[in-house]
Order: structure tokens, then C-alpha cells, then sequence
């Protein structure tokens, strides 16, 4: 604007001392200044319209203890997508809060040891499906991950049955009605989640990533630990991480082909959580630990994800831990 009042100012001036009995010549210059001044405008204005927000990723991550250690309880089903928006991605994280925005979705059902006849003891059904949306940002080298989810628990969500569905399709047996009868009540619980980590390179393509995250809603906690990548695949990515496996999953990719293997693990404290409420008879462990580790490739145009995580004991009475496994299929051909 400054640029345009300078242009407009020479060329009155200009006007100014030329003599009155040149109207035409006058009315030419004053034709040139208001064009240059309408040109700048329309420039301004076309550089506005290039900022407008668009889709610049999408990512997913499905979690089975199927595809872990073979077996279908706790923390046995659930599904994390992303779809993010931005105004462009130059292989980093921007540096104002609201600029990279992803909406997310995540399902999950959690469910006791034995769908049937569960022991005594044992933790109740649970289904839960939430809707959020977070932002990413990095300031002084520390990368930011902050947003608020939706997340809608009970029979309400439907989960069970689609879990009843896909169970009678592989023919496995679905949950009694008195476990239905008795899983965690319904609600909306809003959750706020913010998560903050510091990106070492050791040495070329390998990378050490430090976070903390805290949790405050539907399960209550704070978190720290680190992953490890070892592979181009990752590097200048937005990766989000899934909240069950702590897997991380590509929402932001590049196309350079090539392989990444990661490992990573992380110890939370938690306070309270819906899926295990008081009235259940259940008791809450206060430590939890996860360990993770998967092997990204990324083809010519295809990609695939698979690992395992580990997750520790959640409650009292449940005498181990269970292996979830984590995959992403993206197939073109």
C-alpha cells in the first residue's frame, strides 16, 4: 500500500507542474496513476485468493489385537483418521497456532478378556467414537500438537453393533447381552490433548524424538517418552499419533521412496478414566507402559504400515499386558 500511495503522490506531482493547457497530457497521467493504483489492487487481491486453505493431507491407522497376538479383548478394535488442512506444506511444521488444522476421528472398542462369560474381575464392554479437531505447530524447535475431542461412549455409538456384524461374518462369537447389558454408561465427554516433542537428528537418517503429552477428559493422564526412526520415510512429515498403540501415522507425506524403521515406548500417569468407572468394581492401575516398534515403506506409488505395540496392564486383576498390531494400506496401481 505504502508503494502505491508513492506512485500515486509522483505522478499528481508530476501533474502539478505541467501547464494547465496541456488537459489532455493531465488527464493521461491522471489515467496512468489510477491504473497502476488498480493494477496493484487486483495484485493484492490475487495474492489473498493464493492463501485460501486446502487439503494438503490425509492419513489412517487401524489397530487389532487380531493382527498382534491373535486374541480379541481389552483394547481389542479401533480405527484413527486424519484429514489436515493448511496452506501449503514445506516439509515443516509452520509457526503460528491455527495454521496446520486436522480434523480427526477416532473409534474404539474396548472389551473384557472373554466376550461370553467374562471372570469377575474382569474390565466392562466399552464403545467410543470422537470427533476433534487439533492443531500443529513449532516454535524454538519444539513441535506442538494441540486440540479438543468430542467423544461419545456407551451404546450410543453403535460399536457393538458393528463389532456383533463383523463377528457373525467371521464367525466368532459375539458379546452375551449381559455383557452389552453391562458396558460403561453413555456420555459426551469433551477431552483436551496436547502434546509437545523435540526432533534430534543423531546422525543422517536417523532421528530421536522426545515428547510429553498430557490427556484431560474422557481418560485423564500425562504421558513422556521418545520414538525412534531409523529411514528417510517420516522425515519432513506431519505424522499423528494414534492414542491406543501410540503408533505415529502418516497424515502429511512426501512420495520419496524408501523404508523407515521406528521404535519408540512411553510411561503415563493416569488419574481417572470412563472406560473404567468406579461403579464398575473395577480399579484403575496408576502407571501404564507402552512399547512399540513397525517398518514404514513407502513404494513409487503405493505405501505400508505395519507394527506391534505392547500395552501394559490398565487395572487391577488383569494379570498382562496385550500386543495390538497397527497397519496402513495405501495401494496404487
Amino acid at each position: 500500500m505504502i508503494r502505491v500511495i508513492g506512485i500515486a503522490a509522483l505522478g499528481l506531482s508530476f501533474v502539478a507542474t505541467q501547464p494547465f493547457a496541456k488537459g489532455a497530457d493531465t488527464a493521461e497521467q491522471l489515467d496512468a496513476g489510477m491504473a497502476v493504483k488498480t493494477s496493484d489492487t487486483k495484485a493484492d487481491a490475487d495474492a489473498s485468493d493464493n492463501k485460501k486453505r486446502k487439503r494438503i493431507g490425509y492419513g489412517r491407522m487401524i489397530q487389532n489385537d487380531f493382527i498382534g497376538d491373535g486374541n480379541d479383548r481389552w483394547r481389542t478394535g479401533s480405527v484413527a483418521s486424519s484429514r489436515v488442512w493448511g496452506y501449503e506444506w514445506d516439509n515443516a511444521l509452520p509457526e503460528t497456532f491455527g495454521e496446520t488444522l486436522e480434523f480427526r476421528i477416532n473409534a474404539e472398542i474396548i472389551a473384557p478378556d472373554n466376550l461370553v462369560t467374562p471372570a469377575a474381575g474382569d474390565r466392562p464392554y466399552a464403545g467410543s467414537l470422537s470427533f476433534g479437531l487439533h492443531t500443529h505447530f513449532q516454535k524454538r524447535k519444539i513441535e506442538y500438537s494441540v486440540g479438543v475431542d468430542m467423544v461419545l461412549t456407551g451404546e450410543e455409538t453403535r460399536l457393538s453393533d458393528f463389532q456383533a456384524a463383523l463377528h457373525d461374518l467371521l464367525s466368532v462369537d459375539e458379546a452375551s447381552d449381559a455383557v452389552l447389558d453391562s458396558q460403561i454408561d453413555g456420555g459426551v465427554h469433551p477431552t483436551a490433548v496436547v502434546e509437545l516433542g523435540h526432533n534430534l537428528a543423531l546422525v543422517d537418517g536417523v532421528a530421536l524424538r522426545p515428547f510429553v503429552e498430557a490427556r484431560a477428559g474422557v481418560e485423564t493422564m500425562v504421558r513422556a517418552g521418545a520414538d525412534l526412526r531409523i529411514g528417510s520415510v517420516g522425515a519432513g512429515e506431519l505424522l499423528v499419533r494414534d492414542p491406543v498403540s501410540g503408533q505415529r501415522y502418516r497424515a502429511v507425506r512426501n512420495s520419496e521412496p524408501g523404508y523407515s524403521v521406528v521404535l519408540g515406548g512411553d510411561i503415563a500417569h493416569v488419574r481417572d478414566s470412563e472406560y473404567l468407572p468406579e461403579s464398575s468394581g473395577v480399579v484403575l492401575t496408576e502407571t501404564r507402559r507402552r512399547l512399540r516398534a513397525g517398518l514404514h515403506w513407502q513404494g513409487e506409488k503405493s505405501s505400508v504400515f505395519y507394527g506391534v505395540a505392547w500395552l501394559g496392564e490398565e487395572f487391577e486383576g488383569q494379570e498382562e499386558g496385550q500386543v495390538v498390531g497397527s497397519l496402513r494400506l495405501n495401494l496404487d496401481f
